[in-house]
């Protein structure tokens, strides 16, 4: 593998389309109250009304842009805090990192971190002007934080002595950050007010990321432990973890399966519930698996089920 082949690999393609799952969403239903609210009050001139399809505004591609730029500077400061640290060893079951095969030196991916984050931020300042410009300060204000929480929550995932981690706390991090923050975040840029019935779908897109994590943290159970970082499946051991791993899926479903019954409006709406078969798959297969380590290929499944699942979701609010 070249120098080009190991930047890639450790951006981790396949981690990106879990990220942007909340962007789908929450765009879908902020654009559909949008139109909703247009045509209630009659206002359908062509210089209010620009598209039924939230993927034809400027709001979400530049969502979408800070969500991949955040995401990718999560794998570069997880391949970094984990290499450094020595985490990613000879034991490690899961793809080879970029440190840890030394095609990319720490300096080098240090300075990879700081383009990435900088990056990140100005795709984040271009999408709260989009959607504030200059008449909502203390929502520019508050939104420009909660890039910085951003940020810093992306690379202290493994780097630094106080890194989240290794101290059990990256469940919390990935639900807040991929569920509520994704989906709420990404609706008050559309609407600007928050709807408490959009929490439900943020919600299931959050416990599913959780999910991912927790098969992850499954996965490296035995090289996670030995090396002292402490995730939560670490901490209440993988008996419990799988206890844990289906009341995420369940509760995911149900969060979902509950905001379909508040805004029912016919058959369209039930497109989703098609992605509850690869979920329900996937729950038998982590019951009947009983060596961890080889619930690596899960982790695909699940994140690309979440991606498929935040698509059909948006279909019936856009159709």
């Amino acid at each position: 593998m070249n120098k080009l082949g190991a930047w890639i690999s450790a951006a981790r393609l396949r981690t990106l389309p879990l990220s942007i799952s909340g962007i789908i969403v929450g765009s879908s239903i902020g654009n559909r109250l949008n139109i909703e609210k247009l045509i209630h009050s009659g206002d359908l001139s062509l210089e209010h009304f620009e598209s039924p399809y939230f993927f034809k505004t400027e709001i979400f591609w530049f969502a979408i842009a800070t969500t991949l730029g955040l995401q990718i500077l999560s794998n570069f400061a997880n391949d970094y805090g984990d290499g450094v640290k020595g985490t990613d060893n000879e034991d490690r079951v899961g793809p080879q990192r970029a440190l840890q095969s030394g095609l990319i030196s720490k300096r080098e991916m240090g300075i990879g971190i700081i383009i990435t984050a900088l990056i990140s931020f100005g795709l984040a300042m271009k999408l709260i002007y989009t959607s504030f410009g200059e008449a909502y300060f203390y929502y520019t204000v508050f939104f420009s934080v909660l890039g910085l929480a951003a940020i810093a929550a992306a690379i202290k995932y493994t780097v630094g002595k106080s890194a989240y981690g290794y101290r059990g706390l990256g469940d919390l991090f990935v639900f807040i950050f991929f569920g509520l923050v994704s989906v709420l975040g990404c609706f008050f840029l559309y609407t600007k007010h928050m709807n408490i019935s959009v929490f439900l779908p943020a919600i299931t897109i959050g416990l599913l990321s959780v999910a991912v994590l927790n098969l992850n943290n499954m996965r490296d159970y035995n090289s996670d432990k030995k090396a002292n970082k402490n995730t939560l499946v670490v901490k209440i051991g993988l008996a419990q973890a799988r206890k844990y791993h289906f009341m995420l899926i369940t509760m995911a479903m149900l969060s979902m399966l509950l905001f379909l019954i508040i805004h029912y409006r016919g058959p369209k709406d039930l497109f989703f519930m098609i992605a509850f078969v690869p979920l329900l798959i996937h729950v038998n297969k982590v019951a009947r698996t009983k060596d961890s380590e080889l619930l690596d290929p899960e982790l695909k499944k699940v994140a690309l089920t979440t991606f498929l699942l935040s698509i059909l979701f948006s279909l019936s609010q856009i159709l």
